[in-house]
């Protein structure tokens, strides 16, 4: 087979997971024009039909499908095995692929990158903040960052970060204009600042415990945002209580401007772990990367 098919079956390959000619140019670093002109021509060569298209999408018919499972996991082996030649080098070398929530890749992952990589700087690492649950393996990472409880079974879990508590606050202001809840189910009396997380299917429903008697509020509010820093802006000025990392808020609570309150309904529950496939063979790359963020405390 001519060294162009095996470039094109590549190409095939990253457009039949993303199912998107334009997030598989940016991915491949070429044009949508020319990324189209190799799929026609492969599928010229081969006399069959690999790809669905429409105005707004693009996916694998059945032969696609059938030789994207043929050949994606060949091009992953190959890509693992070129990988590994890093071993040959004085420091390893390397792209690495990470999805992680906000949360953690602000307090686990960036700490660790500002460490690790001055001293590895032919490794590359690109971390993309995802509030799903990211099929890794379908999605082409290397590895994910979630909360251990939220790891699935056949994954290979290390744990990155110590047990966390959640926390519920509130600016005095506030609390001047409202009574503090003394218990959770008290919150569906409050002007909460809820959370939209595509993981929970809508607005997330604030989870609490205390010696074993498990609670989830669904609370309701003015403002409704998918990311930390706007929840935390938002408390800090007055416009409602919110549910946070409790880490995130322990100083502004210390120093007065934020109240924290159900502290005895937020117990600690297991910390952030990385994961990924058992059949993933590491390179030393991402074994530098893995050791770097183990957690030992």
């Amino acid at each position: 087979m001519p060294t162009e098919s095996y470039d094109q079956l590549a190409i095939f390959s990253v457009v039949a997971r993303e199912r998107s000619f334009t997030r598989a140019a940016a991915k491949l670093g070429m044009s949508q024009p020319a990324l189209s002109r190799s799929m026609r021509q492969l599928e010229e060569r081969l006399g069959v039909r690999l790809l669905a298209r429409t105005t707004r999408s693009v996916s694998p018919t059945e032969a696609g499908e059938h030789l994207l499972k043929v050949v994606a996991p060949r091009f992953e082996e190959i890509n693992t095995e070129l990988a590994l030649l890093s071993e040959f080098r004085d420091k390893p070398a390397g792209k690495l692929r990470i999805t992680a929530g906000e949360h953690a890749a602000v307090t686990v992952l960036q700490p660790v990158l500002e460490r690790l990589l001055p001293d590895n700087p032919d490794l590359h690492i690109e971390v993309i903040v995802d509030y799903g649950l990211t099929d890794i393996v379908a999605e082409n990472f290397d590895a994910g960052v979630r909360l251990g409880e939220q790891v699935a079974k056949d994954m290979i879990a290390v744990r990155v970060g110590p047990d966390m508590r959640m926390a519920v606050v509130g600016s005095p202001d506030y609390f001047t204009r409202h009574p503090r809840p003394k218990t959770p189910h008290d919150l569906t009396g409050h002007n909460c600042i809820t959370i939209r997380l595509p993981t929970y299917g809508g607005i997330y429903a604030w989870e609490f415990e205390k010696k074993g008697q498990e609670l989830k509020v669904r609370v309701e509010g003015q403002l409704v945002f998918n990311n930390i820093a706007m929840r935390l802006d938002a408390a800090l000025k007055g416009l409602g209580l919110a549910y946070m990392p409790e880490d995130l808020v322990e100083t502004h609570a210390a120093e007065g401007r934020l109240i924290r309150v159900l502290s005895d309904w937020c117990e600690p529950f297991p910390g952030y772990h990385l994961y990924y496939p058992s059949r993933r063979q590491t390179s030393p790359a991402f074994t530098l990367f893995r050791d770097a963020l183990r957690y030992s405390g």
